[in-house]
């Protein structure tokens, strides 16, 4: 456990040297002219309620059959993000949450967390759909806005279709009804805290652009914001490497605008500075101190 436990926080640190050394278009000599402790104050605070949002909304998620307090659903969502970075779309933190509850409640904490992440899908959709609409008729003359409700279509036909296969017990349709099982007020207040957290990190990415001096009518940055973090989230990615994946996103729709690319660049860098380094960091110190509630 203990080689587990380094393998895991090495593995972390790593991942965050290896950013800084093979990124080359940012240039901190360059970013430094644009920042003050104001703006680091603001930025840090963004990112602080942007976790603490997803704290409570796991804490809310457990209490459907457990009580747990604020520290303890801190150290579950810190822990199981640093114990989930080398894994694709962040899978692992299903079995790394599942380790903190007695072998009995796996599936329920399964379900819960796939609750979880399926509320922050389905409000980055929402969004998306309104951040595209805003932007494809003005600047992206080569995109139809049909094209994306035939992939959502396609994507309803999809899970239509499949709805009956079923992988270790689980099948869409179960999963379907084993969710409205589940209260109305769980529902809500699931997908409020997905909302306002969403729309916490988006304003983050804004603010910076607006620090960066890019000079564009507000009502498009945000539509491409949307746009971005939709597109970003349904490409399957290892999550280490997401910043790159949101990045590569963020340069094209962004050099769309005229935006120099060092700008968008830097701006995804700070973003994943503030919003997954600084969390990695603290999660390695709960991993470090991890005891599995069984064996």
């Amino acid at each position: 456990m203990v080689t587990i436990k380094l393998l895991i926080v090495s593995g972390a640190i790593y991942y965050i040297y290896w950013h800084f050394k093979g990124d080359k278009k940012i240039d901190f000599d360059q970013i430094k002219g644009y920042f003050d402790l104001k703006t680091l104050l603001i930025l840090t605070a963004f990112s602080s309620v942007n976790w603490i949002l997803e704290i409570f909304k796991w804490r809310h998620l457990v209490s459907s059959f457990k009580e747990i307090s604020f520290l303890e659903a801190m150290e579950q969502s810190l822990g199981s993000l640093t114990a989930s970075i080398f894994t694709p779309n962040r899978i692992g933190e299903y079995g790394a949450k599942a380790l903190y509850f007695p072998k009995e409640n796996t599936k329920q904490i399964v379900l819960l967390n796939f609750i979880g992440n399926s509320s922050q899908m389905l409000i980055t959709t929402i969004f998306g759909v309104v951040g595209f609409s805003l932007i494809s008729f003005s600047l992206f003359q080569f995109v139809s806005v049909w094209m994306l409700v035939g992939i959502i279509t396609v994507g309803i036909l999809a899970i239509y279709l499949f709805r009956n296969i079923e992988v270790y017990g689980f099948s869409i349709k179960k999963l379907v009804l084993k969710i409205v099982d589940f209260n109305y007020e769980f529902h809500r207040n699931n997908l409020w805290f997905s909302m306002v957290r969403y729309l916490v990190f988006c304003s983050q990415f804004l603010i910076l652009l607006l620090i960066f001096d890019i000079d564009i009518a507000i009502d498009i940055l945000i539509g491409t914001i949307f746009t971005m973090y939709f597109l970003a989230s349904i490409i399957p990615t290892i999550h280490f490497l997401d910043v790159a994946v949101k990045g590569s996103v963020a340069l094209f729709l962004f050099s769309q605008l005229g935006v120099d690319d060092w700008k968008i660049a830097s701006i995804i860098s700070i973003m994943w500075i503030f919003n997954l380094v600084l969390p990695l960091l603290v999660g390695s110190v709960f991993v470090l101190n991890f005891k599995p509630s069984r064996k």
